[in-house]
């Protein structure tokens, strides 16, 4: 059984910064993930891209965060990072970690975790 836990999100005011940050763990022994990312969904809205990190650190952003927020991963300890700088209120939304492809004793697979609440507002 693995997990996606993800931590650091919060209250912030617009342009300020806050950071995400998410752990796979879990019973079985992880080898490798082939895509981290984040996605993010605010209310009444379909769940939209972030940013993605693959494994040889090529990434992926979202047009809206394209140049405020940065992503990152440690590959050995399986987990990812996500800066955000200049949020705007519009950047209000519930944050999910995703791992594609990720391995372990028992084979290949997706996972997502619970979700974390992010609120930019004065």
């Amino acid at each position: 059984q693995v997990q996606l836990v993800e931590s650091g999100g919060g209250l912030a005011q617009p342009g300020g910064s806050l950071t995400l940050s998410c752990a796979a763990s879990g019973s079985e022994r992880i080898f490798s993930i082939s895509i981290m990312g984040w996605y993010r969904q605010a209310p009444g809205k379909q769940r939209e891209l972030v940013a993605t990190v693959r494994r040889n650190g090529s990434t992926e952003y979202g047009n809206s965060v394209r140049g405020r927020f940065t992503v990152s991963r440690d590959n050995d300890r399986h987990t990812i990072s996500l800066h955000m700088n200049n949020l705007k209120p519009e950047d209000t939304a519930i944050y999910y970690c995703n791992a594609v492809r990720l391995a372990t004793e028992t084979g290949w697979s997706d996972y997502w975790g619970q979700g974390t609440q992010v609120t930019v507002s004065s």
